[in-house]
């Protein structure tokens, strides 16, 4: 497979439009034309799963281009991943909207015909600066094969290192009668309309819980479709797991109780299979720079070496381990509950912004307790529970800025935002203790190596445990 980064923009205009003049958009440069042809059929859920995540997948016919594409959102434009032209979907295509598509099976939704006339606009070297295409389009859907309908675009493609569409030729189509389409694709405007399901929010309250659920499920799914395509954005997954369930723990006596214990449990079990990934990979990075400040001659023995082995293997098994889990019925039953909840948030009654100041608020007083029992007693299960407890004020107070309630909010988001950077450097520095004392006495009876580098590494580690329960009794006053 192939990934391309694709920048572009829509332009409606008439069947008799007249394309401006490409040859000036810069000093030296020159327009190649090319007349293309191109078939595209496009694939989906019944429901049209993947286009609700705005994932595009097609198959492509025609003077070139001819392959598989998927259309994955980026934050700057669309990543293309494609495959060689197959009759079948390939399987690694598949297992990417795997998730999106909540395991149902795929089919043909919709098929393109595009006319088109390329223009590319090249610089004095050949570089490519804007693609302009002048597309006649012909469509037909599958759900209504007999209503065929069609259109003229302009569609514009920046070059790979052109930063946006050159003023001057935005003004010339403004001016030749093009303006921005109002669809974002030739697909969403193929598809004939269909109610989409949507939350209709009544109170302020209500549409502020619904908008910062919703946007931890949006992150769920991104974070699906990266996990499959082989990236690593487990640590952004994970923080949409803990928030979403920080936020059915705080607010849960505004929910459905069965419906958000049952999510919540699964979220726990997701989030756990992405933490056993995401905590070898942090200990692998910490343990590289601690040993490379030491002196060369207080590292005895393949100190690096034992311990980089140890979690890659570790994290391998937690990879292998996470990857079945996405692919099991358990977790495709919690991406469509996720997806449920975004048209029907398990709401039990009429929220009002009162009922999300008074929770936020107890969440606080719950963090400020639990931090000075931590102080007070200082043992490593209570500043664990005081970290956890911080977290859900810190995403408590979020959502309830966006509730309008933004001048206790925006402090206590900074104060438990520090509380919890405090108690995570503790957890880490606590969570490497224990794997180091573990990794010495393995080391100490090997032959060639010995225990006292990760003794010195233990002791490193507990040093960060005093100083971050210095750093706290001086946040927590």
């Amino acid at each position: 497979m192939r990934d391309v980064l694709e920048r572009e923009s829509k332009w409606e205009v008439d069947r008799d439009f007249a394309l401006p003049r490409l040859d000036d958009l810069l000093d030296a440069s020159r327009v190649e034309e090319t007349p293309v042809e191109l078939t595209s059929t496009y694939f989906d859920t019944a429901e049209h799963d993947l286009l609700a995540h705005d994932l595009t997948l097609r198959r492509r016919e025609g003077d070139d281009e001819s392959g598989w594409q998927l259309k994955v959102p980026a934050a700057d434009g669309r990543v293309e991943v494609t495959a060689p032209l197959s009759r079948d979907l390939p399987p690694e295509l598949a297992e990417i909207v795997n998730g999106a598509a909540l395991g149902k099976p795929l089919r043909p939704i919709a098929r393109i015909h595009t006319m088109r006339r390329r223009h590319r606009v090249l610089d004095a070297d050949g570089q490519l600066i804007v693609e302009v295409d002048d597309d006649v389009v012909d469509t037909t859907s599958a759900d209504r094969p007999a209503r065929a309908i069609g259109w003229r675009e302009i569609e514009i493609e920046l070059g790979p290192h052109t930063d946006r569409v050159p003023a001057s030729f935005g003004a010339r189509l403004a001016a030749a009668g093009a303006h921005p389409a109002a669809y974002p694709s030739k697909l969403s405007r193929a598809l004939p309309a269909r109610p989409v399901p949507a939350f209709a929010g009544g109170s302020a309250a209500e549409c502020a819980l619904y908008d910062y659920l919703s946007a931890q499920i949006d992150r769920i799914f991104a974070g699906d479709v990266r996990l499959r395509r082989g990236e690593e954005p487990i640590h952004d997954t994970r923080v949409a797991t803990r928030r979403l369930r920080s936020t059915l723990r705080v607010f849960g006596a505004l929910l459905d109780r069965a419906a958000a214990t049952e999510i919540d449990n699964e979220l726990r079990w997701y989030a756990a299979l992405l933490g056993d990934v995401r905590d070898c990979h942090v200990q692998s990075r910490r343990y590289a720079d601690r040993i490379a400040t030491l002196p060369p001659e207080l590292v005895l023995g393949p100190v690096a070496e034992r311990i980089r082995s140890t979690l890659l293997a570790r994290r391998l098994a937690s990879r292998s381990a996470l990857a079945e889990a996405m692919n099991s019925p358990r977790y495709l039953r919690l991406l469509a509950t996720l997806q449920q909840w975004k048209s029907q948030p398990p709401f039990r009654k009429r929220i009002r912004r009162r009922d999300l100041t008074d929770r936020a608020h107890r969440a606080a007083a719950k963090a400020d307790r639990r931090l000075r029992t931590a102080m007070r007693d200082q043992r490593d299960e209570s500043m664990h529970r005081a970290r956890k407890a911080a977290k859900r004020a810190r995403y408590a107070a979020e959502l309830l800025r966006t509730a309008g309630k933004s001048g206790r909010a925006r402090s206590d988001i900074r104060y438990y935002k520090d509380i919890q950077r405090v108690l995570g450097d503790y957890n880490d520095a606590y969570v490497s203790t224990g794997f180091l004392w573990r990794t010495a006495t393995s080391a100490g009876t090997s032959a060639g190596e010995n225990g006292f580098t990760y003794g010195l590494l233990y002791a490193d580690e507990r040093h960060t445990m005093t100083a971050a329960r210095q750093r706290l009794a001086a946040l927590a006053g």
